[in-house]
């Protein structure tokens, strides 16, 4: 709008000129002589004229930008990218010179009026396509786009939006301790919809708090549905029947989704490291069989790939092209500890893989 009102100043001035060129110099109709030939005094009201004339022009202006823009009366307007979170099903609705940036989980541009870009590649992108992650689409003009979420997201915006839906600076419904401007918000909210995970505490989902071996296995074991499992345990550590983990560490040991340690422990309530948690769901992805190709390109990126276990760099180098693991501050950090809200963002990518 600021460069819309400083192009009708210039257009303004360059009429007054254009005026005065016209006019015969000394008269009331040019402002721009301020001293008269017959009197000698100087025309004291010069710059009452220009102000006069440049507020009746600045109204004039600011009265066509809001005839112009009547239609998004109800959108909001990001003059820079701002970030927004989606549960799944979130609508978000853009107009002409807007542009959508997906930086995690799925969406799809469910309806259009008009031509939406993807400036990235230079491709005109069609109603009910699905976008791709880190690239910018762009709404040409008379456009209006509908952007749907398939899976919980993050997106960013620049220009003219309207959601009722985007939560940006309000608790979870749930956990009130999961703010919805909060990386993991849409992870968060995905598997709590989905049954995946429960709050350690009424209202409280305990983000930061470390995830174990048998809480991450067991998640898994809830993505698969909780089949039924045989009897009797084949760790050590993973006798007793009673226990939350038992049922799913039996699954995956018979699915071959662990293996455990060498000595014939699982250590269910060892802290699931980054690594481990890479191997145990791309033996998973295999189980289900998913696609296990992996482009080794984005995984040496990583300055630290050094530190990846041997028997977890098949398994992160594959993450890492999915984009099941993105990293934590440019590095891998694959021996390090995994909080609850990173394994639901994990979780997450996995589904929207």
């Amino acid at each position: 709008m600021k460069r819309l009102l400083a192009a009708g100043v210039v257009v303004l001035l360059l009429t007054l000129l254009a005026t005065t060129s016209a006019s015969t110099a000394g008269t009331a109709s040019d402002p721009l002589v301020s001293l008269s030939y017959l009197d000698k005094t100087f025309k004291t009201s010069l710059s009452n004229d220009i102000k006069t004339a440049l507020d009746s022009s600045v109204s004039g202006a600011e009265g066509r930008l809001e005839g112009l823009y009547g239609d998004y009366v109800s959108y909001s307007f990001a003059p820079r990218f701002i970030r927004i979170t989606f549960a799944q099903g979130d609508t978000v609705m853009l107009s002409s010179g807007s542009s959508f940036i997906l930086l995690s989980g799925a969406a799809t541009l469910s309806s259009s009026k008009g031509v939406v870009i993807n400036v990235s590649d230079g491709s005109e992108v069609a109603a009910g396509e699905q976008l791709s992650q880190r690239q910018r689409y762009f709404c040409a003009e008379d456009t209006i786009a509908v952007i749907t979420a398939n899976i919980a997201s993050i997106g960013q915006i620049d220009g003219y939006y309207f959601t009722d839906t985007a939560i940006t600076n309000r608790p979870h419904a749930v956990f009130k301790d999961v703010m919805g401007d909060a990386w993991y918000y849409p992870a968060v909210d995905y598997v709590y919809k989905n049954g995946l995970f429960g709050g350690t505490a009424e209202n409280a989902f305990s983000p930061s708090v470390h995830m174990t071996r048998g809480m991450f296995v067991t998640v898994l074991y809830r993505l698969e549905g909780q089949p039924p499992v045989g009897s009797g345990g084949l760790f050590s550590d993973v006798q007793d029947s009673s226990l939350y983990y038992y049922n799913p560490v039996t699954w995956a040991n018979t699915a071959s989704v662990v293996l455990g340690y060498d000595d014939g422990r699982f250590g269910p309530n060892d802290p699931v490291t980054r690594e481990q948690m890479a191997a145990i769901i791309y033996r998973y992805a295999a189980y289900k069989n998913r696609d296990m190709s992996a482009n080794g390109s984005d995984y040496n990126t990583f300055p630290d790939t050094a530190n990846v276990s041997g028997y977890a760099v098949e398994a992160m180098s594959w993450a890492v092209s999915w984009g099941i693991i993105n990293g934590s501050n440019g590095r891998l950090l694959p021996r390090n500890t995994a909080t609850r809200a990173e394994v639901a963002q994990i979780i997450s990518n996995y589904a929207g893989a």
